[in-house]
């Protein structure tokens, strides 16, 4: 069976679960795949939201509140950095994409998260923690050089710089904050 989606590029539709693992495998058939796919965006979505929550109990901090906080924490993270890539790879390395595109590569860049719930493990939870970061970090360049067509190098540095200014804006509150803590301090004597 066959759909059509939006782009008008026939993929034979294959379910979240198959997506998931296609991505996760950095198959460029499957970002190429929810590149095109304009109803995968809340498939997407939902692999961001089950990262965050196996994420969450990998790391075993702390109850419902701070799981919930972590959901919503990545998916305001995940739109943020599909909006800097996007920028950053168009109008720098001349990438052809809509936000979209970047929206959904990138959420299913964050399947190989769901591995992290093995973070439980005492003694090898850091590890695993840290080779499945990595293992997003390739799939998050792999999601990127897919869903604006540029070679490797140019998703690299989009990827790069995009993180950079995502942190220099979570900086800027944090100076801020810093700032007027500091200041009320010494006011207060």
């Amino acid at each position: 069976m066959t759909d059509s989606y939006a782009s008008g590029t026939p993929y034979a539709r294959r379910s979240i679960t198959e997506r998931a693992i296609g991505a996760a495998r950095l198959d460029i058939a499957t970002y190429e795949e929810v590149e095109a796919d304009r109803g995968a965006t809340g498939q997407a979505a939902v692999v961001v939201i089950v990262a965050a929550i196996a994420s969450a109990i990998g790391a075993w901090n702390g109850g419902l509140a701070v799981m919930m906080g972590g959901v919503i924490g990545a998916l305001f993270s995940w739109g943020v950095s599909a909006g800097l890539a996007y920028f950053v790879g168009t109008r720098f390395f001349g990438g052809t994409a809509d936000w979209g595109e970047l929206l959904r590569t990138l959420g299913f860049a964050q399947a190989p998260r769901v591995l992290n719930v093995l973070g439980i493990i005492p003694g090898l939870g850091w590890l695993i923690m840290a080779a499945v970061w990595l293992w997003v970090l390739v799939a998050q360049v792999v999601a990127i050089r897919q869903a604006l067509d540029v070679d490797t190098g140019k998703a690299v540095l989009t990827a790069v710089i995009s993180t950079l200014i995502a942190f220099a804006l979570a900086l800027i509150p944090m100076l801020l904050l810093g700032g007027a803590l500091a200041a009320g301090a010494l006011l207060a004597g």
